[in-house]
């Protein structure tokens, strides 16, 4: 099935490039040859361009990319709930999903981390198609901002996406609201680290 290795590619390359990045790079271009031609095509041209980069400024980069702003996080949720007592339930039913389903995700980030979603995806189809069609508008949002940022990581979110159905006005709704106000923030009420652990995933 393609689909699923389109997303399990995506979600080896959506974590932070730590010591393992160059053996994750290999792994996903010895899967491009089996992958449909739009997705294998935007995944080639993101392995390329990072194999040809220095690693301690990809590693940087990645940081300055989905760190340092709320309109790329990778936390999925967030795109739809912002910093606000919403999303605490909306994690825990993501949660629920995986745990109904038999998975166990590692538990050092969020369960709505977008590499997680995209693994969950790859393991368990059914479950996970829903779960990444109801967060549908957040990848295209990211998207957006991601190829106005100019950054590489469009391509990854991009062939995700080729794997899920795109209705014109979410699309067009994603792009309008790219240059919005961030998600709302109502921080009394919610502490995000008691929804779900932090940390790096794996």
């Amino acid at each position: 099935m393609t689909r699923p290795a389109v997303r399990q590619a995506a979600s080896l390359l959506l974590v932070y490039p730590g010591d393992d990045w160059p053996w994750r790079l290999s792994l996903v271009e010895r899967t491009l040859g089996s992958l449909p031609r739009p997705a294998a095509e935007a995944l080639g041209g993101f392995c390329a361009g990072a194999a040809g980069a220095d690693p301690l400024r990809f590693a940087a980069d990645y940081v300055a990319t989905f760190d340092r702003s709320r309109r790329r996080t990778l936390h999925m949720t967030y795109y739809a709930d912002g910093d606000t007592r919403r999303r605490g339930m909306s994690l825990a039913r993501v949660k629920s999903v995986y745990l109904a389903a038999g998975w166990r995700p590692d538990d050092a980030e969020l369960p709505d981390f977008l590499p997680l979603m995209l693994e969950f995806s790859a393991r368990c189809p059914e479950p996970g198609e829903g779960l990444l069609r109801e967060h549908l508008p957040g990848l295209h949002r990211l998207r957006s901002a991601l190829e106005d940022f100019r950054s590489p990581y469009a391509d990854v979110v991009g062939a995700v996406l080729t794997t899920l159905p795109e209705p014109a006005h979410v699309r067009r709704r994603a792009r309008e609201t790219t240059a919005e106000a961030a998600p709302p923030v109502e921080r009394v009420g919610l502490d995000v680290r008691s929804a779900g652990p932090r940390g790096g995933h794996r």
